[in-house]
């Protein structure tokens, strides 16, 4: 299967059917993350919603590198911004913004939770 869009109305087309099959993973996400979010109140200080937010943002981060990773480098599908001059930049602007959000998940479920005392 040739990936590489051969005309521009091809590539608006495969920009377009991506953009639909994100649109449903990201409804998907949503309405996990809602569920977790319900569930997670049930079980009350136990799952807390940092730590919740932390493992969702470490997971999308690690997801978005392998992703990147394996799809824009090693195999060559496609890649962030394809065609352009600095499509090797983009591509790692992507991976670098896959490790922020890894690393700020990890800190935010890591972290020490801030007590107050209310004597």
């Amino acid at each position: 299967m040739d990936c590489q869009p051969t005309s521009v109305a091809q590539l608006q087309q495969e920009n377009t059917k991506d953009g639909y099959f994100l649109l449903v993973v990201w409804l998907m996400v949503l309405t996990g993350t809602a569920m977790m979010f319900r569930a997670a109140s049930q079980l009350g200080s136990a799952a807390s919603g940092r730590v919740l937010l932390g493992a969702i943002l470490a997971g999308c981060g690690l997801f978005n590198f392998l992703e990147g990773l394996i799809n824009h480098q090693i195999l060559g599908l496609h890649h962030v911004v394809p065609g352009s001059p600095h499509q090797f930049l983009f591509d790692m602007l992507y991976l670098a913004n896959a490790v922020l959000f890894f690393v700020v998940g990890s800190w935010l479920i890591l972290s020490p939770k801030k007590t107050t005392n209310h004597q």
